[in-house]
């Protein structure tokens, strides 16, 4: 895990070089009663949520797609 110190206004970027076309922007909005929060910046066909709310998500079954009769598989 990278930990890395930031002052209110200041920023963290992930991505946006070689090979990484996508950029997120990570700025520390507001620090007050032990609380930090924090503004994300990134294309809005990234999917952002809280670890929370994603492991809900992947916690779900997910629908299957088509499937393939045996018969019809390729050999």
């Amino acid at each position: 895990m990278l930990v890395l110190s930031r002052k209110r206004q200041e920023s963290v970027v992930v991505g946006g070089s070689d090979g990484f076309a996508q950029l997120l922007k990570v700025t520390v909005v507001e620090i007050k009663s032990g609380t930090v929060r924090l503004g994300f910046e990134v294309d809005a066909a990234v999917p952002v949520h809280r670890l929370e709310v994603w492991e809900r998500i992947h916690a779900t079954p997910q629908p299957d797609g088509p499937t393939e009769h045996p018969s019809e598989a390729a050999t």
